[in-house]
């Protein structure tokens, strides 16, 4: 069995081979499809392929592994001889290789092709989305260096902006370059709903999908972002594993502070974001211990960045269990959730049907709604009477002093 090494680049990769103790070099293999499918052919099946994780990683890995037993995909950063190696060459492959043969190599895990699909549909929305932003900034720093005030509107490139647009006088060139900056959001506005519609397609046939959005805060791009970055659930044991994953779990540094984990993925910033919204008025609370400003709440007594993050940390122990035990949380409002799936098959391109009865029509009863909310405020009253003697530190153990003190 031979361990093939692979440092690939943007166009080429360097190729070592560890047999017995031995390293020997197998050149340069260009980054082609059909040359490093070539390449691959010539290995044996029970040869064992190593890469660094790249951009292209993936797609390599696909190339390799039906001619080998395994392939294996190395995380850069906790390989610290590669992460920080001063030399860029062919050290990387014989150092993948040997840290392989040693059983000391770190792999990432290789997602499936839909999950992998799902990632990068996730990515271009989220690229279209800071790009609409940023012509939005764009074009109110135009505003401003005309000494014109914000934007009175919510948003100032809908119906309402652009008319409070096209009141203002400015320069021709600049008026020129609003107008051009507004085609551009128009633009990227029809790419954004192609990429939407074709997430919320996938969303309907995803029970797991489904069951997120169960939990306040949390609507379909915020459940299918959190899919994308997961992937399949049962490669975390336990809630605490996701957590880690996630970088919200507490660490220690050496000033005896303990901070959370910066975890600068995406999924931490959509988690964080579903959890300052988690809280909504008449809604039962999913995490009150976590955000409420009671004394015995984290807000409390850390402020309210810590309570965000930890709202955020149980927030993912409540997504482990709805993907991997298949429960259902009651945060939301019996007839909310059938109005959201709607508007889910809304904008996946179903046809709206006017002057039925939907599943959500009781919520447009006024005394419905009444009535649930008398119960949110019940249930929230219970809470609150059932924490309110609650000592963070526990009860007081006697004889604990006395018997510190005899052992010292």
């Amino acid at each position: 069995m031979l361990i093939i090494g692979l440092d690939i680049h943007r166009a080429f990769a360097e190729a070592v081979a560890w047999e017995e103790g031995r390293l020997r070099r197998l050149g340069r293999v260009d980054m082609r499809r059909d040359l490093l499918a070539a390449f691959a052919a010539k290995l044996s099946p029970n040869d064992v392929g190593v890469i660094e994780a790249t951009g292209n990683a993936t797609s390599a890995a696909a190339v390799v592994a039906p001619h080998v037993k395994k392939v294996g995909i190395a995380n850069p950063k906790q390989v610290f001889i590669v992460a920080y190696a001063k030399i860029k060459t062919t050290i990387d492959a014989d150092v993948l290789a040997q840290l392989y043969a040693s059983g000391f190599l770190p792999e990432v895990w290789i997602a499936d092709e839909p999950t992998q699909a799902l990632r990068r549909q996730v990515t271009r929305r989220n690229q279209i989305v800071r790009q609409r932003s940023r012509l939005k900034s764009v074009i109110q720093s135009i505003l401003h260096s005309h000494l014109i005030p914000s934007c009175p509107h919510a948003d100032l490139c809908g119906a309402k902006g652009r008319t409070w647009l096209i009141e203002q006088v400015v320069p021709q060139d600049e008026r020129l370059a609003i107008d051009g900056h507004l085609r551009e959001f128009d633009r990227l506005g029809e790419d954004l709903q192609v990429i939407e519609r074709d997430l919320v397609r996938s969303a309907l046939e995803d029970e797991g999908v489904k069951r997120l959005m169960t939990i306040p805060g949390v609507d379909i791009t915020v459940a299918l972002a959190m899919k994308a970055a997961i992937g399949d659930v049962s490669r975390f044991d336990d809630p605490q594993k996701l957590v880690t994953y996630l970088g919200l779990n507490p660490s220690v540094r050496q000033s005896g502070q303990v901070r959370p984990t910066m975890g600068g993925s995406p999924s931490r910033a959509v988690v964080m974001r579903a959890a300052c919204s988690s809280r909504r008025p008449g809604r039962p609370l999913v995490l009150p211990d976590r955000c409420e400003p009671s004394p015995c709440g984290v807000r409390a007594r850390r402020g309210q960045h810590v309570a965000a993050v930890a709202t955020a940390r149980k927030l993912s122990v409540v997504i482990w269990h709805l993907l991997r035990r298949a429960r259902v949380t009651r945060g939301l409002d019996p007839p909310c959730m059938p109005r959201s799936l709607r508007d889910v098959e809304l904008k996946a391109g179903s046809k709206a049907v006017r002057g039925q009865k939907g599943a959500a029509h009781a919520y447009n009863i006024k005394s419905h709604r009444e009535e649930e909310r008398r119960w949110v405020e019940q249930a929230e009253g219970a809470y609150a009477r059932l924490v309110a003697g609650w000592n963070p530190r526990g009860p007081k153990r006697v004889g604990t002093d006395a018997a510190n003190e005899a052992r010292r």
